[in-house]
């Protein structure tokens, strides 16, 4: 019964508190990127909040999270981590799938924060876009975050990298950091329960730059899911 209470609460307060967040970006759509940014990652601690007051979960980071040139690949398991990211980096530029950004009033603003395209069964001409949308991101001292598993899975399923990873690692040149993470134990995909306990981040060693394909895939593979 506690666990239903919390998850209601935690629905009503974060959800009620978003339309907020989405009308003053929306205020701000056509002003400073800079504005929305803000207003992004202040919605990012207010949803941290909820999941910390009201769903009694807390977030824990195994290892150094190093800052810098890097690209970073997340395991993706539940929406907690598609929000926290903006808690977890300074204004990052996230890839996400290429529909959402035609969603009313959401794809300008999304556009406007700087979130990164991904044109899941594109070829080689989306490649480069990729590339040159992720570069400029780099250059503005942000990082580049990419979930490399396509959608949200059940906690302890691993299933193979989308294509797009091995082609944006190569193209990029930039060091991986591999991040695993166990939100789906405790906020599983499309349920409302959403029980208390931790939540994990796991950070994995960093994967140099110049590595053929499948052995890039296959230490990204297994550090994501290392808390499977």
């Amino acid at each position: 019964m506690m666990t239903a209470i919390r998850s209601f609460l935690f629905m009503l307060a974060f959800y009620s508190g978003s339309l907020i967040f989405v009308l003053w970006a929306m205020t701000f759509a056509w002003t400073s990127p800079l504005t929305i940014q803000r207003t992004a990652t202040q919605w990012s601690h207010y949803h941290r909040w909820c999941v910390q007051h009201l769903l009694g979960q807390k977030v824990v980071v195994e290892g150094d999270l190093p800052i810098g040139p890097y690209l970073y690949i997340i395991k993706h398991e539940s929406m907690f981590e598609t929000i926290d990211m903006l808690s977890l980096f300074d204004r990052p530029a996230i890839g996400a799938k290429r529909e959402l950004f035609d969603i009313p009033l959401w794809g300008g603003i999304a556009r406007r924060y700087g979130l990164i395209p991904i044109e899941r069964a594109a070829g080689a001409s989306a490649l480069r876009t990729l590339r040159a949308e992720a570069k400029d991101r780099i250059a503005q001292g942000r990082a580049i975050c990419l979930f490399p598993e396509g959608t949200r899975v059940p906690h302890g399923e691993s299933p193979p990298l989308k294509s797009g990873f091995a082609g944006l690692y190569s193209l990029l040149g930039l060091p991986v950091v591999p991040i695993a993470i166990d939100s789906g134990r405790v906020s599983p995909r499309g349920k409302f329960m959403k029980r208390p306990g931790i939540i994990t981040y796991k950070v994995g060693d960093i994967v140099p730059v110049g590595l053929d394909r499948r052995e890039a895939e296959a230490r990204v593979h297994a550090a994501i899911n290392a808390l499977n």
